[in-house]
């Protein structure tokens, strides 16, 4: 781990570093050439990512460098020789089911732990979010995006499906029938639609992105960590309750949180 300044490198390998400033960590994807498009490699690093975080961090920028925040997966995946040193998708194909589960679920690691409750996760979104990419976006909690931003689910015009855990937020933000339109016809959704139908929290111009994730940044971090982590998790659970078991839960958490402001918690 290095230092510049009041910024510490974690790691850059592999298309993702990782920087770490206070309470708030920053996962930039790092091949602008490329519109960082994605690969096995590159997951296994985003993974990296969420296990080599500080327990001080609360709040996780995810960014892109260049123009595109991603423009999916690298097409190489689909060619017979795939990427130096990795199983060519087509390989994977002719593997057993067991063996395929195995691969798609580590794949998944890489966009599974931005939800974490005690993170919240902000994507810092630019240019193209394609495929993968978009997934990757909808992988944490809130999107802030430019005005420039195209989003689109390219996967089913290639014969493929979203696999990336990117269909349960869509329809959690959208709804069921926007979300297989979106998905069925893999248009480009733009930023005054994102920000209508709840793909992204705020659009901002393109050179007002950055200030525009610190703000909010900033706003996350002014509340207490224990009670922004309890609300979180009311909230990410309150779809799969019912209505009393919602009251239930609200009344465990404040119980928790009067037991902790008073020092009685453990």
């Amino acid at each position: 781990m290095t230092s510049l300044d009041s910024v510490l490198v974690v790691f850059d390998k592999d298309g993702v570093r990782l920087t770490v400033e206070d309470a708030v960590a920053t996962v930039t994807l790092t091949n602008p050439a490329k519109r960082n498009a994605q690969s096995p490699a590159l997951w296994r690093a985003l993974a990296e990512a969420g296990r080599s975080l500080p327990g001080s961090v609360r709040v996780v920028v995810l960014r892109g460098e260049g123009k595109s925040f991603s423009a999916g997966l690298d097409r190489q995946a689909f060619t017979p020789e795939g990427f130096d040193g990795e199983p060519s998708f087509l390989d994977l194909a002719r593997g057993s089911d067991a063996d395929l589960d195995a691969v798609i679920a580590e794949y998944q690691e890489a966009f599974t732990w931005w939800r974490r409750n005690d993170l919240v996760s902000i994507a810092a979104v630019q240019g193209h979010a394609i495929g993968a990419g978009f997934q990757l976006a909808l992988a944490c909690d809130l999107r802030v995006v430019a005005e420039d931003v195209q989003f689109a689910m390219r996967e089913t015009s290639l014969g493929l499906v979203p696999d990336l855990t990117g269909t349960h937020p869509l329809v959690g933000l959208v709804g069921y029938a926007r979300a297989l339109e979106i998905c069925a016809t893999g248009r480009f959704v733009g930023a005054a639609e994102a920000e209508r139908t709840g793909l992204a929290n705020l659009a901002v111009p393109l050179d007002e992105l950055d200030g525009a994730v610190r703000d909010l940044s900033a706003a996350l971090l002014a509340a207490p960590r224990d009670a922004v982590i309890e609300t979180k998790a009311l909230l990410r659970g309150a779809t799969d309750r019912t209505y009393e078991d919602q009251r239930t839960a609200e009344r465990a958490a404040q119980a928790r949180r009067l037991r902790d402001l008073a020092g009685l918690g453990d």
